[in-house]
């Protein structure tokens, strides 16, 4: 069985079925993630569409440099990075009212935060039902727990909005340089799988619209549950051992993903992504060799060293200023290119 579009009616119905019946064809399983790994569109979708999609939902656009650099620690530039979107707003929503400086800005401003709860009900509810973390799983929490809560169809109508946006911004990033030569590659001893917390129309559209499916088996996105289930899934129906299998990706969680399933990672380092896939091909043969743990522990310390755990505003001798500019220049750029008309705040 080779890659196969899911229909909407499979979606909706049993999105992990093709991951419980995956049929094993060669010796190793290759998982793989999207955004932020094989192609640099995590910044453009964060600070283009995530950030100011939900500031102007929520009215929080008062708040916007506060808002982005807090949104922007968890979502890019943190251990945190690539981790689920109603994660993130849930770990954006503490840490903004945690804050003494940006409650008092706030009240200057009459600005007030959505209530977090909403989402903590809702993640709780999709964890119990063992769900993913999607717009299925939030129709699905609308309709049997609370169908007359305007907020809840609010955050499913951000969501909605971000997704629609994809198109018009991240689908046109290409892959990086070395991408698909590194495909081929591994599609001639490996199953490759797409594993990712994006939604699944989204990263078909993508693999389908830079002609990369003939080298993957299937594409599992948030509607399958989380990445370390994704692996789960097809490690248990194809039968691979611990040692034959490995993942690729941009980000903590993705590490943590595979580990969970005793794999090996191959991190593909933010900043430093077009020399992390040029040098993938030594790493892959080490791997297919059986002798990839001794590499995999210097890859690690390397990829640790750019993603913390403490945020800025945590740091001594922190200016809000000073940090919201550390990312302006990515910013700007992003704007200038792909939403020139598109409102940001420069300091």
């Amino acid at each position: 069985m080779s890659y196969t579009r899911l229909s909407q009616e499979e979606l909706r119905s049993d999105p992990a079925r093709q991951l419980r019946e995956f049929k094993r064809k060669k010796r190793f399983l290759v998982a793989i993630d999207t955004d932020g790994c094989v192609t640099d569109n995590m910044n453009g979708k964060q600070m283009l569409i995530f950030h100011p999609q939900f500031m102007e939902f929520y009215n929080l656009w008062k708040i916007e440099s506060y808002y982005r650099e807090v949104a922007e620690f968890y979502n890019l530039f943190s251990k945190h990075r690539g981790c689920n979107r109603f994660i993130a707003i849930q770990f954006i929503l503490k840490a903004l009212a945690s804050r003494e400086d940006v409650r008092r800005v706030m009240e200057e401003k009459h600005v007030e935060l959505p209530d977090v709860k909403v989402l903590d009900r809702f993640i709780d509810y999709a964890k119990e039902k063992n769900l993913g973390l999607g717009n299925p799983s939030l129709e699905k929490y609308l309709n049997e727990e609370e169908p007359t809560n305007f907020a809840v169809y609010k955050l499913l109508g951000w969501s909605e909005a971000v997704n629609r946006t994809f198109p018009h911004i991240s689908a046109k990033i290409p892959p990086f340089p070395g991408v698909k030569e590194a495909l081929e590659l591994m599609a001639q001893h490996a199953d490759v799988v797409i594993v990712s917390q994006t939604p699944y129309d989204d990263l078909a559209d993508y693999w389908e619209k830079y002609n990369l499916t003939s080298y993957i088996r299937a594409i599992a996105g948030q509607e399958m549950g989380t990445k370390a289930q994704h692996i789960e899934i097809v490690k248990k129906a194809g039968g691979y051992s611990d040692d034959e299998v490995l993942m690729l990706g941009d980000a903590h969680g993705d590490l943590k993903a595979v580990k969970a399933n005793n794999g090996f990672f191959y991190p593909i380092i933010p900043g430093k992504e077009e020399e992390s896939w040029r040098d993938f091909p030594q790493a892959f043969e080490a791997f297919i060799k059986g002798g990839y743990a001794d590499l995999e522990k210097k890859l690690l310390e390397e990829f640790e060293s750019y993603l913390p755990s403490t945020p800025p505003w945590e740091e001594p001798g922190y200016d809000h200023v000073e940090s919201y500019r550390k990312h302006q220049h990515i910013r700007k750029a992003l704007y200038e290119k792909y939403n020139p008309q598109g409102r940001l705040l420069v300091l």
